[in-house]
């Protein structure tokens, strides 16, 4: 290896005659320089006998030249430019330098471009530089981080060489002998806690951050044929994006104005750093990539406009875990001009993905095992029912939300997936309530969704009550609120009329067996779903038994207030039922007067009821 004692050229030399002055004096202090050599504009006075011993090309140069005393020669392109060229003239004169980290890729393609090689001299500087790249450099992973991150100056002349084919393969080999030892000293550091470990285990992938998404792409394919741990691969890549890209973190305000970069500030390089990343992802199944992560990349992929494969992807990895998500990850701002405040596009198609995993794991799975109210995907979907109601609940005050984006995504979700609809229904309230320019029937077919035997008793009361509601809608509501008290009163569960929802369950025999499966399974997925509305239902009515047990104990006559709020509704409905405007009212007061009035209007408010349901 070449000797690392050498002494740096004066630096008070003219530029026109760099080497005159300096070695040339020392070495050959008899002999005055006879050939200039200019690179990339700078000009080396120095002699052609040491030149042309070691290097091929300057030696063709001079031998091709018209003037055989040619005194001029011009190296165009040559890989790492003047200062390359001067270490490579020392050692052309045989003074000491270092080969480092730093210089030994430009060296080496210098070489090549000079033709330095045995044929010429023995050790000559193509040796040299190779004996450093393999006895030091693919040695150690951080050498070899450090010489890759040269060769993104150097022309493609140094991916002939191979340079950086051989680092990437050296970064992957020693990252996995890193991966064993980690496995032999988490057995003997057992009792250490694990944020120490894994910190001290994966130093490496801080200094991966440093590479071109390029080279840091091609190191992590090969980590991955290798064998390193996923994991760790993900922890690598979540540093890369993070010292890359801004605006990744979880808790990283969200203003496109601000931190949508310029394109003079490399938007370009920032939309193909996400897209790759993105395709370096290991598979959903071999390892644990966080949440806020994958809304990060989906959040920087919609800013820098990434291809829709790849918000796509994303999107499809997010819904793997859709059950685990929150309200804040859901909550991404649209950066469309004139639409609403938040991507509900985004969201609605992440939950198509989800529902068509479920769809699709049911269809596999051939047995009744997995069908109990336990089963993982019925309870995932519960989960998911009651995030994306708080969702609705969240964006519905936004006034540029249309109609028919809140529709899509209620309707989206099937029936089985809310046990109750108190959710639904707050969100629809405030949807209502914020967009009060609504026509009538815009109100009707969105409280359509609304299932009032799904209401509870609060949510119930307050429907019953509710202005912004559609008549008919309240009317539903103190109809079914009727029939749970009636049940409630003759000791019944409540929920017998569900019940008239689900056949009889034998198949017929014009069906085909497929065909019978399926039918089976929905009705299996309705009783489920009847289960549980009946356990809602079983709690309800314990909390109504303990206050009226506590009203009959109570003397000063509170336990009245139900029925007092019952017989308000009622009296509401009279003003629905009767014959118009203010006569309406008046009527309403009088039959509350007279038990025989009260009955009749009663009667046909029930012939009424009926006939909605």
């Amino acid at each position: 290896m070449v000797s690392d004692n050498s002494s740096v050229t004066s630096s008070n030399r003219s530029p026109s005659s760099k080497f005159g002055n300096s070695f040339t004096t020392r070495i050959f202090s008899d002999v005055a320089g006879d050939i200039t050599i200019s690179v990339d504009g700078e000009s080396f006075l120095l002699h052609k006998f040491p030149l042309v011993s070691r290097s091929g090309k300057i030696r063709k140069m001079i031998a091709d030249g018209k003037d055989s005393n040619i005194s001029k020669l011009e190296l165009l392109d040559l890989p790492g430019g003047p200062q390359t060229f001067e270490l490579a003239m020392k050692f052309c004169y045989g003074m000491n330098f270092e080969i480092t980290t730093t210089n030994v890729a430009p060296l080496r393609c210098a070489a090549e471009y000079l033709e330095m090689t045995e044929d010429y001299r023995e050790e000559n500087l193509m040796a040299r530089t190779e004996i450093y790249l393999n006895e030091v450099v693919v040695l150690s992973l951080e050498k070899s981080v450090e010489v890759l991150s040269t060769c993104e100056t150097l022309p493609p002349i140094a991916e002939e060489v191979g340079i950086p084919n051989r680092c990437v393969e050296a970064i992957a080999m020693n990252a996995c002998k890193e991966q064993l030892v980690s496995g032999l000293s988490r057995l003997d550091c057992a009792s250490e806690a694990t944020e120490l470990k894994s910190g001290c285990l994966e130093w490496w992938i801080e200094d991966l951050s440093v590479l071109r998404i390029d080279y840091y792409q091609k190191v992590i394919c090969a980590m991955g044929r290798v064998g390193v741990r996923p994991d760790s691969i993900v922890e690598s890549l979540m540093h890369y994006a993070q010292a890359s890209l801004k605006g990744v973190g979880k808790y990283q305000s969200w203003n496109p104005v601000r931190m949508k970069p310029s394109p003079g500030i490399g938007e370009n390089d920032q939309k193909t750093i996400v897209e790759t990343l993105v395709n370096l992802l290991p598979a959903e199944k071999s390892s644990s990539i966080p949440l806020s992560f994958l809304f990060g990349m989906l959040r920087m992929g919609i800013m820098v406009e990434a291809t829709m494969a790849c918000r796509l992807e994303l999107e499809r990895r997010i819904a793997f875990r859709l059950e685990m998500v929150s309200l804040d990850d859901l909550l991404i701002p649209s950066l469309l001009t004139g639409d609403s405040l938040f991507d509900v596009d985004t969201v609605h198609r992440i939950l198509v993905n989800f529902l068509q995993l479920i769809e699709d794991e049911e269809s596999e799975d051939c047995g009744y095992e997995s069908e109990g109210l336990g089963s993982p995907s019925h309870g995932s979907l519960l989960k998911v029912g009651r995030l994306i109601d708080t969702y609705l609940a969240e964006i519905a005050p936004d006034p540029y939300l249309s109609l028919q984006k809140f529709v899509a995504m209620i309707e989206i979700l099937p029936d089985y997936a809310r046990v109750i609809d108190d959710g639904l229904y707050r969100a629809i309230d405030i949807y209502l309530k914020a967009h009060p320019m609504l026509s009538d029937q815009e109100c009707k077919k969105l409280c359509k969704f609304i299932d009032c035997q799904k209401l509870s008793q609060e949510a119930g009361n307050h429907a019953a009550q509710n202005d912004r509601l559609p008549v008919q809608m309240a009317v539903r509501v103190l109809y079914f609120e009727q029939l749970r008290l009636k049940n409630a009163l003759s000791g019944n569960s409540g929920d017998g009329f569900l019940s008239q929802k689900i056949s009889s369950g034998v198949p017929s025999a014009a069906m085909s067996p497929r065909d019978n499966y399926a039918s089976l399974r929905r009705e299996n997925r309705e009783l489920k779903l009847e289960i549980s509305r009946m356990r809602v239902r079983l709690s309800e009515l314990e909390k109504e038994q303990m206050f009226m047990k506590r009203g009959m104990m109570d003397k000063s006559g509170n336990g009245k207030t139900f029925f007092t709020s019952l017989s308000k509704g009622i009296g509401r409905i009279g003003i629905f039922s009767g014959p118009a405007g203010g006569k309406r009212q008046k009527s309403s007061r009088k039959s509350r007067g007279s038990d025989g009035k009260t009955g009749r209007s009663r009667s046909g408010w029930l012939k009424q009821c009926s006939a909605w349901t």
